[in-house]
């Protein structure tokens, strides 16, 4: 997985990873999410991909538009 910059300084996100069409995150509890075009919707995860790769603000994206819409938990 790669670090998650956290630019803005107070993000519970740790690291990602990106795929074709998911992302997988995890946390700062050491949760780790895997959300998928099919779960959260293609523009979702696009726009999540943008956000991790920027190191700002997908914290605050997940919590607002796709907090349940994940596919997997897996950890």
């Amino acid at each position: 997985m790669t670090s998650y910059k956290n630019l803005g300084g107070d993000s519970s996100v740790r690291a990602y990873e990106l795929g074709v069409d998911s992302i997988t995150v995890q946390f700062s509890d050491n949760t780790v999410y895997l959300y998928t075009y099919q779960s959260a919707g293609s523009e979702n995860i696009e726009k999540m991909k943008a956000l991790a790769i920027a190191g700002q603000g997908l914290n605050s994206f997940i919590m607002r538009y796709v907090k349940k819409a994940y596919s997997a938990k897996l950890r």
